[in-house]
């Protein structure tokens, strides 16, 4: 059966390396890239596809006639072993039409080159079977799929690779520092070690002669002795000159903050009769306005605040999760504003925070005023500007990307960060503020300008003396 000669055909495609064929390289090349152009596969890879199908759906799905089988039959021939040859083509009986059929076959196909054998196999069974060329295609998209997935794993595994070799390279860099901090700390230690031994040398050295006179051995020793013991004394009395130098800074600070509040107490008083005046001609306005810009010119200017970032979001986020009450979900159009007042021992405050997915509005406000206990607190509203809207009785709204102003109300609220969006998804967000005097941060988490999207909030809070 043709079937059957088909399939040992289609074997020795798969198997054989080459044959001796007329033509050259150059015409083949010529073929595969034609070929690469219709069929998107070389002449070779399609002439296995193309016997892979006939063999597959030959008196299945399709039917050709019996010149089309004797055609594709001597085609495969021709592949597999070239010009007609008696010693590899079965012997043929008188009688057997169907033999002589496919020796004639073969034989017309005479000096026919391998690649003009393969290429006329598939043209006809293109034009005897409509449903060869979905056949191909339908394998042209699995193997782009194929080398598609090939790719993305590939590209996969080269992220990877540069992901492990940045952090390693980061970790390299730290633990460098890290030895250049060591060696920093180390050296100076020596220098601040020796010259204190130079100042003591003559010193030690008399009193350990007093001590163990005539034994230089223990004499040395307990001038070791002495030195470590003042190198520790000495670095003991840093580190108290620099806390009573914070303490002296915290203790004029509060003094200063004492005066300006007497100041406040005396203005009022002071003023009695002009103030009786202004509410008798203009109804009681023009003492808020006063009052107001007196608090204003007697507040002390406020330094900038600092803010960085970092990428260990994870790590954070993981952290912070213990806490419940340090995890919120903003709703879309809210602002959650986080009151923190300042602490009586504490000079500096700090913040961090993280979001999931997506940025959120961020700014810092500090309102003047004296909270009644050092517990943080959390309020929601509709908009970054409603807390300030209700006390001055306005309707507009500002827009997160504009930034904010300040609000001119009681008490007196002074604008440390403007509100901007921040990529907070993407690393944590952190700052410090030097505390100008006593009374609340307004850390304001703004997702106003989002109608659909609610934020995750990850924050933490502290001070340090």
């Amino acid at each position: 059966m043709a079937t059957n000669d088909l399939d040992a055909a289609f074997n020795l495609s798969v198997n054989i390396n080459g044959a001796d064929t007329k033509g050259g390289g150059g015409e083949g090349d010529k073929d595969d890239g034609e070929t690469m152009k219709k069929w998107g596969f070389t002449l070779e890879k399609l002439y296995k596809l193309a016997l892979k199908f006939y063999k597959e759906k030959d008196g299945k799905a399709i039917h050709l006639t019996y010149q089309d089988k004797l055609k594709l039959v001597a085609y495969t021939k021709q592949v597999a072993h070239g010009k007609y040859r008696t010693d590899v083509s079965p012997d043929v009986g008188f009688l057997d039409v169907v033999g002589n059929d496919r020796r004639l076959a073969w034989q017309g196909l005479g000096n026919m080159a391998k690649e003009a054998a393969m290429s006329e196999f598939v043209v006809r069974l293109d034009a005897a079977c409509p449903q060869f060329k979905a056949y191909i295609q339908a394998h042209k998209a699995e193997e782009d799929e194929r080398a598609r997935i090939r790719q993305e794993e590939d590209e996969k595994r080269r992220r990877e690779q540069e992901e492990k070799e940045r952090q390693r390279q980061e970790e390299e860099a730290a633990r460098q520092q890290q030895e250049l901090e060591k060696q920093r700390q180390y050296q100076q230690e020596l220098q601040i070690r020796a010259a204190l031994n130079q100042q003591t040398a003559i010193q030690f050295r008399q009193y350990a002669e007093q001590q163990c006179p005539g034994n230089k051995e223990q004499q040395d020793s307990l001038i070791q002795q002495l030195q470590e013991q003042h190198f520790g004394q000495y670095m003991q009395q840093i580190y108290q000159q620099q806390l009573l130098h914070q303490q002296q800074q915290h203790q004029q600070l509060e003094a200063q903050q004492q005066k300006e509040h007497e100041k406040e107490q005396t203005a009022p008083n002071q003023m009695t009769a002009v103030e009786n005046h202004v509410e008798t001609t203009n109804g009681g306005e023009a003492d808020d306005e006063y009052d107001g810009e007196n608090d204003k010119n007697s507040l002390p200017p406020l330094a900038a605040a600092s803010m960085w970032t970092r990428k260990d979001i994870k790590e954070f986020k993981d952290t912070i999760k213990k806490d419940v009450d340090s995890v919120i979900k903003i709703g879309s159009g809210e602002t959650v504003t986080v009151r923190v007042p300042t602490h009586e021992d504490g000079t500096c405050l700090f913040w961090e925070f993280a979001t999931d997915y997506y940025d959120v509005g961020f700014g810092v406000y500090f309102e003047w005023t004296i909270a009644p206990s050092n517990n943080v607190s959390v309020q929601v509203s509709d908009s970054s500007e409603d807390e300030l809207e209700e006390e001055e009785g306005g309707n507009g709204k500002t827009d997160v990307e504009s930034g904010s102003k300040k609000a001119d109300n009681k008490p007196p609220t002074d604008e440390i960060i403007p509100i901007y969006r921040r990529d907070c998804q993407e690393e944590v967000y952190c700052g410090s503020h030097m505390y100008p005097g006593r009374g609340v941060y307004l850390l304001k988490f703004d997702n106003s300008y989002s109608l659909w999207r609610s934020k995750t909030l990850y924050y933490r809070v502290y001070y340090t003396r």
